[in-house]
């Protein structure tokens, strides 16, 4: 089952570190599809400052300002593999590349495949670059308006094989831009196939629940089950906050919902109490699973 860390990081700011890393990273996701219909360099380094802000903010939001290179030695770029352009070219690669973003001569997935890899090519920042280029990729869908209403996991899909990710990335940095393509057309296909189980499984807990809840219709426990769907861990001040329901009514709410085994209390607390959903988190571990864990660290 999965573990609710994860969720509960978003909740609570003294979570582990791995799980407010990945909470860093869907908050730049967010910020990412949330900026997605204005793509230029101030939205790129608001993607940056939301993934980096709180863990980095000295490098948060800003160009690198030195020469970088990938793998090599700590005391030059000898043997490195890649060396990305000189900083001072940094700003400039970024407009002419958010230029080549606003295009729309270009099939979407070619487009966004080759944005994606230059993107990682001028490697605009100090920290950051993977996670950032692949939100942008998400932010580029969405402004093409290839998804509308939801953000297929195409990115989990490129880390899927990483090996063959960046060798199309080497390839696209040799001229060649096929690789990087059909990279991400495999990721896409195989991501709305996931997609489309994930929805299917989490309908059929939702529909599961309506003969196990034991409330009138109308009752705001219905309210927060639908809300559960969305975030699997929840507590009383997200509840209040979510559907505008006074926090003392928040636990007559949640009552049902325990008794009916679709939430379960885990903290063990007094205070700042947190609730889970087992079936949810558990759909969306093997949602996880079958979008490819990333067998190497991501650049």
């Amino acid at each position: 089952m999965c573990n609710p860390a994860i969720a509960e990081a978003e909740l609570h700011p003294h979570s582990g570190h791995n799980a407010r890393l990945i909470v860093a990273n869907v908050r730049a996701m967010t910020a990412a599809v949330s900026l997605a219909d204005q793509i230029d360099a101030q939205a790129i380094l608001d993607i940056h400052q939301a993934l980096l802000g709180d863990s980095s903010p000295q490098i948060a939001r800003r160009w690198r300002g030195q020469q970088v290179w990938i793998d090599g030695s700590d005391s030059g770029p000898h043997g490195a593999t890649f060396v990305p352009p000189h900083h001072r070219h940094v700003e400039a690669a970024v407009e002419d590349l958010v230029a080549f973003i606003d295009r729309d001569d270009i099939p979407v997935l070619a487009h966004a495949a080759i944005a994606h890899a230059q993107f990682e090519t001028i490697h605009p920042f100090p920290d950051g670059n993977g996670r950032v280029g692949r939100a942008l990729l998400h932010a580029h869908l969405r402004n093409k308006r290839l998804v509308r209403h939801v953000t297929i996991p195409v990115s989990a899909g490129l880390l899927a094989d990483t090996d063959a990710y960046f060798a199309a990335l080497t390839r696209y940095r040799e001229g060649d831009t096929g690789p990087i393509v059909e990279c991400l057309a495999r990721a896409a296909l195989l991501a709305l196939a996931n997609g489309r189980r994930l929805v299917d499984e989490l309908r059929g807990i939702r529909t599961s629940w309506d003969h196990r809840i034991r409330v009138r219709r109308g009752a705001t426990a219905w309210r927060v089950a639908d809300l559960v769907l969305r975030h699997p861990v929840v507590n009383a001040q997200l509840i209040s906050t979510e559907l505008g329901v006074a926090k003392p009514n928040v636990y007559r709410s949640l009552q049902p919902l325990v008794e009916a085994g679709v939430l379960v209390e885990f903290t063990d607390k007094k205070r700042h109490q947190m609730w889970r959903s087992p079936e949810v988190l558990e759909a969306l571990d093997q949602f996880a699973g079958r979008a490819g864990r990333r067998a190497r660290p991501s650049p």
